[in-house]
């Protein structure tokens, strides 16, 4: 049964860019022998990512990603049986936030900044979507 997965955390403070991009490289290093695929979205401090896989998979590694301590106020903002991947090419994409209009983000929420608690899990999966298809995904593999 395939699972996505839709959370939002906080990054502690002294992430910077090279951890960020070590993230992303133990990501596509190991989500391919875990059946996981997914996108990643990191900006002013905030993470928004989806996983799609097996529900054991996915479960498995939300657990990680919980208990790591690069992240707090970690939330679940979707979880969802699917039919099909959405991101099936992507060991783990990222969304360029540097490409971003930021009427999108005003369209979703009150301040065009990338807020994800201050709305739905709902609001977010919709904002999510159009991030990802109107940002450029980088890191595609």
């Amino acid at each position: 049964m395939l699972v996505r997965l839709m959370y939002v955390s906080r990054a502690v403070p002294a992430l910077d860019t090279e951890e960020l991009s070590s993230i992303l490289r133990a990501s596509r290093s190991q989500n391919p022998a875990l059946g996981i695929t997914g996108v990643l979205c990191y900006s002013d401090g905030i993470f928004v990512q989806v996983l799609e896989g097996g529900r054991s998979a996915v479960n498995r590694l939300y657990a990680r990603i919980v208990s790591d301590p690069r992240h707090t106020e970690v939330e679940i903002l979707s979880y969802e049986e699917i039919g099909e991947r959405r991101f099936a090419g992507w060991s783990m994409g990222q969304v360029n936030i540097s490409r971003l209009n930021p009427g999108l983000l005003l369209k979703y929420s009150e301040t065009a900044t990338l807020d994800p608690y201050a709305v739905s899990g709902q609001v977010s999966k919709a904002l999510f979507d159009e991030l990802v298809a109107t940002a450029a995904i980088v890191g595609q593999s």
